[in-house]
């Protein structure tokens, strides 16, 4: 399991969107670091597991938000 230590002002789904690319991915961090679930937004230093994962098994928008309008 990688890593990420935390910048004051980190929100769960900004962490995931700089590790994997998506925010939607967020849940993957929350369930690895249980001891942080109530952390809604970060001090700086924290360091978080960040599991390993494909991310090629997910799509970059969830199935329930519905497609893009253009």
């Amino acid at each position: 399991m990688n890593s990420y230590t935390t910048i004051q002002g980190d929100i769960w789904d900004l962490i995931a969107f700089r590790i994997w690319g998506s925010e939607f991915l967020f849940p993957l961090l929350l369930e690895a670091n249980p001891k942080y679930r109530h952390v809604h937004v970060f001090d700086g230093g924290i360091k978080l597991n960040v599991p390993q994962i494909d991310t090629t098994m997910y799509t970059p928008r969830p199935a329930w938000l519905g497609d893009v309008e253009v």
